[in-house]
């Protein structure tokens, strides 16, 4: 054998080796010491074959808006703590207007001033002058921005729903934009779709409040809540008797620090009682509004609030620096995860709802699966029979390859972690056809040379240069075709399109390189003067 037959062999052995390493944790079960030192990811299965869950949500990008006035509000109170301009009260007038009263008038430009600089798409209305001498002022959002507000509301919702789902451990989900303000999830395997709802759906909107105690609750349950308050309610589980009970707290309605701050949430035991909390964590800000929070209201209670439920009302006993704090509540180890999860992936910028639900069974599923492998398998051996019959001994080779392709195929969609669907399956047996159609024009080159009164070898030669071009020609037109399915398709598409792309990759490497190999090997190793083709 050459040198140079040596160290293609090498190549198509290295390459069948690392395609055999990527495939077998598919196939078997691999040993532990397999485990952590090489691949053992197997080729995960689409919604439309392992079964899961189909959802289709809907984003409130109208409440974005208000969320952002209720963010900018809390902003601009601690910007003109930050710049020394004294104010009477900031507040939210409207879910897309805010209200300030500056206290001193010769302050009226610096406050415009520091609203240009820090708020580009609010409006300032013309300031109105308060018999105190105090200038009133209307700060409005913009269409525009309003607008903007509300696109980046699904996007973010879009990546914010992803990240839960990847803490949550679905493998290869499908999370796409569909329309204007609807998101299209796709888990497949997942076993408990209820928790999977609620995880994602789950607003996550984190924030601390005041309790009232100078008001009386139950006047406010009677009906007379005071301005500027609400009742919200905490769940409460006796653990002796299991029974559920709903605990009301009259909270301030201003947020003093909300979860946009935090930085980190990890899921904590209590020694003492031995119950799960939720220890969380802000970042440089939030660590020093948390400060001057707990060092203005020692003696008073301050709520922790999530998704206007209470978890937890705790008394400030001192000032707290470090920026940490704790949520506590009866809640379950795996209630206690799902807080932490949310937390970390951070909450949606609005509220979502679930417009569709579809479950997938396994059952079509598995049923899929054996048609697909069946369609794929007769489709195989019809090509290698015709390839054998028309071509003898060089269709052998062919079939080689086209063996070797699927292979390959196979072992590159757990390399790289992809999902194969149904339509993947067609583009697999699809990918079969495209395989010998490669072999075919070269085996058509190499007859011609052949008539002509070449040598073997120099008939070989000569069919697999000419055809070279052809073949590079047809297969770079689908994978152009391929790339822009998999661009602007949908999942199912994206799936055909991936398994057609990386097929017809794997192809050119087995019928222009393989092959090639083959026939080259064989010349060398028996000197052919003749060509069964």
């Amino acid at each position: 054998m050459t040198k140079e037959l040596k160290w293609k062999a090498a190549l198509i052995g290295l390459v069948v080796f690392a395609a055999a390493v990527y495939l077998l944790p598919t196939f078997i079960t691999v040993p532990l010491w397999w485990q952590g030192k090489l691949p053992s990811d197997k080729i995960s299965l689409g919604l439309d074959l392992q079964g899961g869950m189909h959802l289709l949500m809907g984003v409130d990008a109208g409440k974005a808006v208000e969320n952002t006035i209720e963010r900018y509000t809390a902003e601009l109170e601690e910007l003109l703590f930050d710049e020394g301009i004294a104010f009477d009260h900031v507040k939210k007038i409207s879910p897309s207007r805010i209200q300030a009263q500056i206290v001193d008038a010769q302050k009226g430009d610096a406050f415009q001033k520091l609203i240009e600089r820090r708020f580009g798409g609010i409006s300032v209305s013309a300031p109105k002058k308060l018999d105190d001498n105090s200038l009133l002022y209307t700060l409005s959002i913009q269409d525009k921005e309003a607008a903007a507000i509300a696109r980046m509301a699904v996007d973010q919702a879009i990546e914010t729903i992803r990240n839960r789902i990847d803490q949550f451990g679905v493998s290869e989900p499908i999370i796409q934009k569909q329309g204007e303000d609807m998101i299209l999830v796709q888990l497949p395997g997942v076993k408990d779709p209820q928790r999977a709802i609620n995880l994602i759906g789950k607003t996550a909107t984190l924030e601390f409040k005041l309790v009232d105690d100078e008001n009386s609750l139950e006047k406010a349950r009677a009906g007379s809540v005071p301005a500027d308050r609400q009742i919200l309610y905490q769940r409460q589980v006796n653990p002796s008797t299991g029974v559920v009970s709903q605990q009301p707290y009259l909270l301030h309605t201003r947020s003093l620090l909300t979860g946009d701050r935090l930085v980190n949430a990890q899921v904590r035991i209590d020694s003492r009682f031995n119950q799960p909390y939720v220890s969380i964590e802000f970042d440089a800000t939030g660590a020093r509004i948390f400060e001057r929070i707990t060092r203005t209201n020692v003696k008073k209670r301050l709520a922790i609030v999530l998704d206007d439920n209470v978890y937890s009302a705790p008394v400030i006993q001192e000032r707290i620096a470090g920026g940490q704090a704790q949520i506590t509540g009866s809640f379950s180890m795996e209630e206690a995860r799902d807080l932490a999860i949310v937390l970390r992936a951070g909450s949606l910028p609005a509220p979502v709802s679930v417009l569709e639900k579809r479950l997938v069974g396994p059952s079509l599923g598995h049923d899929s699966i054996a048609k697909g492998i069946r369609a794929t398998l007769i489709g195989g051996v019809l090509v290698i029979i015709f390839m054998c019959v028309y071509y003898k001994l060089a269709g052998v080779a062919a079939s080689v390859a086209v063996t070797l392709n699927i292979v390959l195929l196979m072992a590159a969609l757990a390399a790289f972690r992809a999902t194969l669907t149904l339509p993947g399956i067609a583009g697999i047996a699809l990918t079969i056809g495209m395989a010998v159609d490669a072999n075919v024009l070269i085996y058509e080159r190499i007859r011609e040379e052949l008539r002509l009164g070449k040598t073997v070898r120099a008939a070989v030669g000569s069919g697999y240069a000419k055809a070279l071009s052809s073949i590079l020609d047809s297969n770079l037109t689908t994978l152009i075709s391929a790339a822009f399915l998999f661009q602007f398709g949908t999942g199912p598409v994206k799936g055909f399109a991936l398994t057609l792309s990386i097929g017809l990759m794997a192809s050119l490497f087995t019928a222009l390189f393989v092959t090639r190999f083959i026939f080259d090997y064989a010349l060398s190793r028996w000197r052919m003067q003749t060509l069964s083709i």
